[in-house]
């Protein structure tokens, strides 16, 4: 949720929660456009005179809600020919709100888009080719990497605008760690070894970070550290050949669930996903997981004990972990205002100020210029963000392709089965064999 960020790349990729309340901003009128035929250089940075109505989509907390905003009267007040609608949600919420607008041809123009639904709004033709845009300047990726472009490519064509780089991380309350007589373990460590921290932890009245409803995102990586795939290569199939890695890592899971080392899946699914609902700022936990970009939210909010990154265990973590676009923005087909739509993106990855607001909060920025403009800016608890992104980089394996059309349901799929295994109404081998077929059928209807 990546490429080689030195410490100067470690720039900014904070832990924000995904949640918080949706809103609108208005505006007015609208404009029309195609990209320009001509791709030479970048066009005249003079504002243009006609006015121009943008609807802008994003997930997010409050706090990604309230700095976008001050992003958009930013923008605004340098295009005064420019108006921004505003629409943002919580992440469950956002793609609710986002797919009946699909199918009514009435997406806003520009939405977050995120890796897991990116074949599916890509492969539809929803999501505008930003080609022509990066090669007549509207879209200046000048100090981006091709690496990090090549993220949000779909079919051969740009359909999404990295906005920067994310990595997956356990958190941990080391304070906590040491006052329970429990050691701190090493970047190399494993399984077992949170087996036992989670065992001692349960002792001293204390549980670990689970995997929540996020079983797509951790699933994955434990079949990368035993070089197993989510998917084939074509997205027609399930990627690990049968089901002793589905088996391996729920019986693992249950055995955490049923010694009550994780939150029970009641109190799991009350939590709305924000920063201020996490179980070591309750001091119900000693660890967390999830994404480096999330950690800075929940280590602001803790003012009495320092938090760390780390690793996922296993022993293959260096396999297992990855750099992600932690998400895009794309320009939707039905936008009659593409090449506006393409400079508001181009502002909010490239213009500086604009970055002093947002800081690495949709991770480490991928412009390099802003990554250097930022370093001398970033707090303590961002640059443990930034020399993990750093670290990380340096020890991971190439992400996997973007998950095929179909991911989706089959992430569902995924999250049904863990609760049917958690609440004992199926065994661990019959609900693997259960998902590999229902999976595999899914997946079916993508061959030719």
């Amino acid at each position: 949720m990546k490429k080689v960020f030195t410490l100067a790349l470690s720039l900014s990729m904070m832990f924000t929660a995904v949640a918080c309340s949706t809103g609108t901003k208005t505006s007015t009128t609208a404009a029309s456009g195609e990209p320009s035929k001509t791709a030479t250089t970048a066009p005249s940075t003079a504002p243009s005179k006609d006015p121009v109505k943008l609807r802008v989509a994003w997930w997010g907390g409050q706090a990604r809600h309230d700095y976008t905003l001050k992003v958009i009267e930013l923008y605004e007040k340098q295009h005064p020919n420019v108006k921004i609608e505003a629409e943002y949600a919580p992440f469950d919420d956002y793609w609710k709100k986002l797919a009946p607008q699909a199918s009514a041809n009435q997406l806003p123009d520009v939405i977050q888009m995120d890796i897991s639904y990116l074949s599916q709004y890509g492969g539809k033709n929803q999501l505008a080719d930003l080609t022509p845009y990066t090669k007549n300047g509207l879209l200046d990726v000048t100090s981006i990497s091709p690496n990090a472009l090549s993220g949000g490519e779909v079919g051969g064509k740009l359909v999404a605008m990295n906005l920067g780089v994310n990595a997956l991380n356990t958190t941990l309350d080391v304070n906590t760690f040491k006052s329970l007589g429990i050691t701190v373990p090493g970047k190399d460590w494993t399984w077992e070894d949170y087996d036992a921290i989670a065992a001692k932890a349960k002792a001293a009245g204390k549980q670990i970070g689970g995997f929540g409803v996020r079983h797509e995102v951790f699933f994955p990586y434990y079949l990368r550290t035993i070089d197993q795939k989510m998917y084939n290569a074509d997205g027609t199939a399930l990627g690990f050949s049968d089901d002793k890695p589905l088996v391996d890592y729920f019986k693992r899971y249950q055995k955490w669930y049923d010694a009550g080392y994780i939150l029970s899946l009641d109190k799991e699914s009350q939590k709305k996903g924000v920063a201020e609902e996490d179980e070591i700022l309750l001091g119900n936990a000693i660890t967390g997981n999830g994404w480096s970009n999330q950690f800075l939210a929940v280590a602001n909010l803790i003012k009495d004990r320092p938090l760390e990154l780390f690793p996922l265990p296993g022993r293959n973590g260096n396999k297992g972990l990855f750099l992600k676009p932690s998400m895009y923005f794309s320009v939707t087909n039905n936008s009659k205002q593409k090449e506006e739509a393409a400079k508001f993106i181009s502002f909010f990855v490239n213009d500086i100020e604009a970055n002093k607001l947002i800081k690495g909060d949709r991770g480490v920025p991928v412009s390099s210029k802003v990554k250097e403009a930022l370093k001398p800016l970033l707090s303590p608890n961002e640059v443990k963000i930034f020399d993990y992104v750093a670290w990380a980089e340096q020890n991971s394996s190439q992400m996997d392709p973007p998950n095929p059309v179909g991911s989706i349901e089959i992430e569902k799929l995924l999250k049904a089965t863990s609760e049917q295994i958690l609440y004992k109404k199926t065994t661990v081998e019959e609900a693997a064999a259960k998902f590999r077929k229902d999976a595999n059928a899914i997946l079916e209807k993508n061959k030719k």
